[in-house]
């Protein structure tokens, strides 16, 4: 049971640290991706060398982590409330073209880095053909260009 409890306490402990840390820190994986690879990665050091860990309990720990991940998919799926405390929401940079200076600084994004993500995914290179930017939940910024019409 000590190793069931352990597991839980540190995956808390990691997805308040990780969430705190915001999304650009994160910026391909999602937060519960990452929490699963080092708990995991850990659980399966611990075993491979034999310190303090059996194979048993590092199996324990793993199928826990599952267990975990798995019932966390399931809340975000069923509840909208539980989505938004562990992942976050989507926020608008940039709307109709114009920056948003308070969401940008909150979420310490540059326009440089808006420009990039535009370059990268759009081929655009001026922030007037930029019509909204938006920084996913994954810490990537979603570009959608003006239209030519504009």
């Amino acid at each position: 049971m000590d190793p069931v409890l352990r597991t839980l306490a540190v995956y808390a402990v990691l997805l308040v640290v990780f969430r705190l840390a915001g999304k650009r820190s994160m910026a391909q994986l999602t937060t519960f991706d990452l929490l699963l690879l080092l708990v995991v990665s850990e659980a399966t050091q611990q075993a491979l060398l034999g310190e303090d860990f059996s194979l048993t309990g590092a199996t324990l720990v793993i199928v826990t982590l599952v267990a975990v991940e798995r019932t966390a998919d399931f809340l975000r799926w069923r509840f909208g409330w539980f989505a938004r405390a562990t992942q976050g929401r989507p926020v608008v940079l940039v709307a109709g073209g114009k920056v948003l200076a308070e969401p940008m600084a909150r979420n310490h994004v540059t326009e440089s880095e808006i420009l990039a993500a535009a370059r990268s995914s759009q081929g655009i290179s001026d922030m007037a053909q930029i019509d909204y930017a938006i920084l996913e939940e994954s810490g990537t910024i979603s570009i959608l260009p003006r239209s030519r019409s504009d």
